[in-house]
């Protein structure tokens, strides 16, 4: 597969196993996770050729890590990001770092400066530990900006943080007193040994 196979293939599945699985037939259970057979009969009907070579390709080839596969290669989920409403992902709670991070455009900040952040469609508000992975998010949707969240102080006031399997910080909600406006990168070791993991 070239990259650009890797990359439709990639975008197809994180469609279907975060938001529409129901769009080939496919049934996630709780935890997110679909039978790869499954997924192949489904992604057929749609004139989707899959195989377990393809699928195991664009595990490997994500460095953002978006898809895990089951102990036992038989199953597969999106690591984070789900707005599926069957999906119940349990990730583990962890105590944050004191700073975290959170990309957007600055079309949104009024808007966030006003009600926070809310997870919106998805299920969680997607944090990282890296300022450069925040700008890199950010560019998605536009002229990007950077939030620094105090996620330390989030946590210890009793808020809930939780890990992805791919190392990105997850919460409910972040509300505005615990955010601030981070124009320019900070000091370095603020992001030693940090994940590259995209929200």
């Amino acid at each position: 597969m070239n990259n650009k196979q890797i990359n439709e293939t990639s975008k197809f599945l994180s469609y279907i196993l975060r938001h529409e699985p129901h769009a080939i037939g496919l049934q996630l259970d709780s935890e997110g996770w679909a039978e790869i057979n499954s997924l192949i009969i489904g992604a057929a009907k749609e004139g989707r050729i899959l195989d377990q070579a393809i699928i195991q390709t664009v595990v490997n080839s994500s460095d953002k890590k978006r898809f895990t596969l089951s102990d036992d290669g038989q199953r597969i989920r999106a690591a984070q990001g789900h707005s599926a409403s069957d999906v119940n992902l349990q990730h583990i709670e962890k105590e944050p770092p004191e700073f975290l991070y959170h990309g957007t455009a600055t079309r949104f900040l009024e808007s966030i400066l006003q009600q926070g952040l809310i997870a919106g469609s998805r299920h969680h508000v997607h944090l990282s530990q890296e300022f450069l992975t925040a700008i890199v998010v950010g560019q998605r949707y536009g002229k990007p900006v950077v939030l620094k969240i105090e996620s330390l102080k989030m946590y210890q006031q009793g808020f809930k943080l939780f890990q992805a399997e791919n190392n990105v910080w997850l919460t409910e909600a972040v509300p505005v007193n615990f955010i601030s406006i981070q124009n320019q990168l900070p000091d370095s070791s603020l992001d030693k040994n940090t994940s590259t993991a995209s929200t």
